[in-house]
């Protein structure tokens, strides 16, 4: 009787230290993201943040939301390298191709996560105009399925489907810029700078007040003519609040743009 006891006694003591050990080891890796998320979206600190994230994979290899972050890290990374010879182009080009290769894999571990579907877009949209998107029709067809997948899932907030909704914008304005029977050819002819226009707006109705949304609705405005609406657009950058690494040469360009034309 005793003996039996005792191994009860021992089992639940050790039950007790892997719950704790459980709770540690996520604690941990929570810790490690939360601190690589403060780094890049408060400090602006590209580098930290990926120490930060690599930390929390070492933790806890295969976790989608460890894989998401890093996918987005690495496209901040690549967008401020310095690329003006074939040798440092190859080594952005690596740097965009890991973000896709991180994204496409939290999309494996999270197929019903909005937000992988949104990361591997954007790391597949640079990639394609790395590449020059009239040369890569497919890679362009798979940004535009990526965020119509992510819409339709429609969860991770707010934030995460006005992304979408930006991104689906930004395709489709792009792509429109190209005569629409050429890019037909190339299985593109979807792009529509109305749809992009209507995008642009489903973003900021999801999450006002962000620059990066404000300033390219006012250039899809210029680029139909459609000044007062531009102006607009161009004010409400301005009023903005920083949110965003890139948001100092959004005002910068908001202001300079405004002025001309006053």
């Amino acid at each position: 009787m005793k003996s039996k006891m005792l191994s009860i006694t021992i089992f639940s003591f050790l039950l007790v230290l892997i719950s704790i050990s459980n709770y540690c080891y996520a604690q941990n890796v929570q810790d490690f993201i939360k601190k690589g998320d403060d780094y890049l979206n408060t400090k602006f600190d590209n580098q930290r943040a990926l120490e930060a994230y690599n930390e929390a994979d070492k933790i806890s290899p295969n976790n989608w939301e460890v894989y998401w972050r890093l996918s987005r890290v690495y496209v901040y990374i690549a967008e401020h390298m310095q690329a003006y010879n074939s040798t440092e182009k190859d080594a952005q080009l690596a740097v965009y191709q890991k973000a896709y290769n991180y994204a496409d894999e939290a999309v494996k571990l999270a197929p019903n996560q909005s937000i992988t579907y949104v990361r591997r877009a954007i790391a597949n949209g640079r990639i394609a105009l790395f590449k020059g998107i009239f040369s890569v029709g497919s890679i362009v067809n798979s940004v535009k399925a990526d965020c119509d997948k992510a819409i339709s899932i429609g969860n991770g907030g707010n934030y995460v489907q006005a992304i979408a909704h930006y991104v689906l914008a930004l395709t489709n304005a792009k792509v429109s810029e190209k005569w629409k029977p050429a890019r037909a050819l190339l299985g593109l002819g979807w792009a529509d700078i109305d749809v992009a226009i209507a995008e642009y707006k489903k973003a900021i109705s999801l999450y006002p007040n962000f620059r990066m949304f404000y300033m390219d609705l006012a250039r899809a405005y210029m680029r139909e003519d459609e000044n007062t609406l531009a102006k607009e657009m161009l004010n409400k950058v301005v009023a903005s609040p920083k949110q965003d690494e890139n948001d100092d040469d959004l005002l910068t360009e908001a202001k300079t743009l405004l002025k001309h034309m006053n």
